[in-house]
């Protein structure tokens, strides 16, 4: 289809999704969880032959895991929109209702922002949580995926979109630009007079092409360079496992550990225990001098830490390790280096943990837990269209809320102004 007509089309087809019934979006969301689960094998299928050109065109191991789908993770996608569809809808809310002293009452009521444009990279299912997301809020979107994920993109709409079909409800609800040139994209952030709100997921070139180029109104997502501080009071054992976890769970996610800081009043004991936990993944460090020294080098990659190397998202069994002095040294490398993601403490200190959470700056700032909770599902946001690094109208995780805007609803009996 013309990228101008199908822009043209969700732009109409708002009014009609914007003032849908609850339980009518429940039921298609509900229905389109089924669906996905009935097509696992088509879908997985089409998904294989993204893999197999990904493997092809040498990608690297960590995209390569963020493209691929398997039954559980088909299966997660399910009930990542059933879970979207046990939410409650705020649509229509009422914020806040006052009195003028004229007799004027003014209401402030949550309504749906109209046209969502999402453009992302490699991960196939962010295809279903957007929709999901955006379908509960009111809002039709309109999804540009990577060429790296097409067949598996294309497969997945086919399915939510029937989902539509099947209830009666236009299908310009869910849109798919199927173009994977670099035109289409440039064409497509500048439909702001049917787009209402942009949204870029993916890494740090994706994002900046977007913030940079875009006429639409942009809701920045940012790569996660996220640090883990273990501090001179400590519990080891638990800061091992929280930054084994938060490095090795997942590596291909933007809530993953990738650089660590450690005071130097623990480092000679809690280095060794940390290589020897992550040992398994064979995990490489590039650490600053004193770190270099500590860590084994006979067991693990250690390498010199660069200026570089403290601003990377790797993406891969990699992290940046450097000791420091105190706290606030630690926070001010933070302040400096991060990506407004995702940062954690790990400390038995109360004033530590308090002065952490109050001076770094970031979306999402732990005490004694794994960075990679950072997640819409794991703060009970259901699905989540994207981790905002921003701080106007969304930051952190966004869930439904976030994808909503508010009117003013004034009730009158009359009055006119003098």
């Amino acid at each position: 289809m013309n990228l101008e007509l199908m822009c043209q089309k969700a732009s109409e087809c708002k009014l009609i999704v914007g003032k849908m019934d609850t339980d009518d979006k429940n039921k298609v969301l509900c229905d389109a969880a089924d669906l996905l689960v009935q097509n696992t094998d088509t879908i997985l299928a089409e998904n294989a032959k993204d893999i197999e050109n990904a493997k092809t065109k040498g990608m690297e191991t960590g995209m390569i895991d963020r493209l691929t789908l398997t039954v559980d993770r088909i299966a997660d996608m399910a009930e990542g929109l059933r879970e979207v569809a046990r939410l409650s809808d705020p649509i229509g809310e009422v914020l806040s209702m006052s009195k003028r002293p004229n007799g004027l009452i003014i209401g402030k009521r949550r309504v749906a922002l109209g046209v969502v444009g999402v453009i992302y990279e490699s991960r196939p299912n962010v295809t279903s949580d957007a929709f999901g997301l955006c379908f509960k809020t009111g809002n039709c979107v309109i999804l540009k995926g990577g060429s790296d994920a097409i067949c598996s993109n294309k497969a997945i709409v086919a399915v939510l979109k029937q989902a539509l079909i099947d209830n009666h409800v236009p299908e310009e609800a869910l849109n798919l630009i199927e173009s994977t040139d670099r035109e289409t994209t440039m064409a497509f952030m500048k439909m702001k007079d049917y787009v209402d709100v942009l949204i870029p997921r993916g890494g740090a070139g994706l994002i900046s092409n977007v913030v940079n180029n875009a006429t639409i109104p942009v809701i920045e997502t940012g790569v996660g360079n996220c640090h883990i501080y273990v501090d001179e009071f400590a519990d080891l054992d638990m800061a091992v496992k929280i930054v084994n976890n938060a490095k090795t769970q997942r590596i291909s996610v933007c809530n993953a550990c990738e650089s660590l800081l450690v005071h130097e009043k623990v480092a000679k004991e809690f280095l060794p225990m940390l290589q020897l936990a992550m040992l398994e993944k064979n995990v490489e460090y590039r650490a600053d001098e004193v770190c270099g020294k500590i860590l084994n080098s006979s067991i693990s990659t250690v390498k010199p830490a660069t200026e570089e190397d403290w601003g990377t998202e790797y993406l891969d069994y990699i992290i940046s390790v450097k000791c420091v002095t105190n706290i606030d040294e630690a926070i001010t490398h933070i302040n400096k280096y991060n990506t407004s993601h995702s940062e954690s403490i790990v400390t038995s200190d109360y004033d530590a943990a308090q002065k952490f959470l109050d001076e770094v700056d970031a979306a999402c700032v732990y005490v004694n837990a794994s960075t990679r909770f950072s997640d819409g599902n794991e703060f009970g946001f259901g699905a989540e269209i994207g981790i905002s690094t921003q701080k106007l109208h969304a930051r952190g995780p966004m869930g439904l809320e976030a994808l909503t805007s508010y009117k003013y609803i004034v009730y009158g009996s009359g009055q006119i102004r003098e």
